[in-house]
């Protein structure tokens, strides 16, 4: 941080008491912050694509989970993450001034410069790069084609009122990435994975925009929380429907059994967002959002259980 920055101080939309606040040494905090490393819903939600299309390619290919792999996917998950958002960050400075939940950010707030912000970009796109060539020649392709997504993102909320499905697309990239690491080719049941992936990011990303709907349309942001407006409860429901509806589809395709009746628990729990869900109340929102990373957890563990079950 140089001279003329002005004083570091907690974003305003990280969790009170998080790790990096309370321990990260006071040079590294702005750049942590970029990264959302006091926030780790993000990388959760990164993430668990990635962990799911493990365990789907475990029923296709009547092999183990492979372990190794998923400790690879949170790590490039973590630093893709931090990359992806420090990104956002400098292309959206000028509108993260402008709105309450995010002015207090490192660079509208003028710890961070650009250009120290980029190249913390860059490092941290060397990490998820050495992460990538870990895995097979068609897997690093395949993960580096999701770049031209990560790239055009942050544009998106200027010219369209479904940002959230470019952020579903580059977001749920994990769901092809883990059956390619293991199969070395791509298949239906993958892509329908992904697709559904990409239902479940629109729904929750829905949620968590209703936190800045005030001053995203004051600002002239847009997103589909303001698209449809007093239907949103509606709206998450046959996205979260659709997810499943998907995921069910791609575990059958794969050769799940009666162990896909596991994923009633996954259905059960965004059916209880949407019953829990108030357009009005802003805590609640960015709770439910939250919630999605067990939402995650479950899916996995219920295609591991139809894997196991045979």
């Amino acid at each position: 941080m140089n001279s003329t920055s002005k004083p570091m101080g907690t974003v305003s939309d990280a969790p009170k008491g998080n790790w990096v606040d309370r321990f990260a040494p006071d040079r590294a905090k702005p750049y942590l912050r970029m990264s959302r490393l006091d926030r780790p819903i993000g990388y959760w939600l990164l993430f668990w694509p990635c962990a799911m299309s493990l365990a789907l390619v475990a029923i296709a290919t009547d092999t183990a989970f492979n372990i190794w792999f998923v400790v690879l996917f949170l790590i490039g998950a973590i630093a893709m993450r931090g990359a992806g958002c420090t990104f956002n960050d400098i292309v959206d400075r000028d509108i993260d001034d402008k709105v309450e939940r995010t002015r207090s950010r490192p660079i509208p707030s003028g710890q961070v410069s650009v250009r120290q912000a980029a190249a913390w970009l860059v490092l941290q796109a060397l990490v998820g790069l050495a992460v990538l060539v870990q895995f097979n020649g068609f897997a690093i392709v395949v993960g580096l084609s999701s770049l031209g997504f990560v790239a055009i993102y942050p544009f998106m909320k200027r010219i369209t009122y479904w940002p959230q499905l470019f952020l579903g697309l580059a977001f749920s990239w994990g769901a092809l990435m883990g059956w390619a690491a293991v199969d070395g080719a791509l298949g239906l049941a993958p892509v329908l994975l992904y697709f559904g992936a990409i239902a479940w990011t629109i729904g929750y990303d829905t949620v968590y925009a209703l936190q800045d709907i005030e001053d995203d349309a004051l600002i002239g942001v847009k997103s589909t929380a303001l698209l449809v407006g007093a239907r949103v409860v509606g709206f998450v429901a046959l996205f979260y429907g659709l997810a499943m509806a998907l995921w069910l589809a791609a575990g059958l395709l794969a050769g799940g059994g009666w162990g896909l009746v596991a994923l009633v628990v996954p259905a059960t729990m965004l059916g209880w967002q949407v019953a829990r869900l108030d357009p009005a109340d802003r805590g609640r929102a960015l709770f439910l959002f939250k919630f999605n990373r067990f939402v995650g957890l479950a899916m996995t563990l219920a295609l591991l259980v139809a894997a196991w079950i045979g």
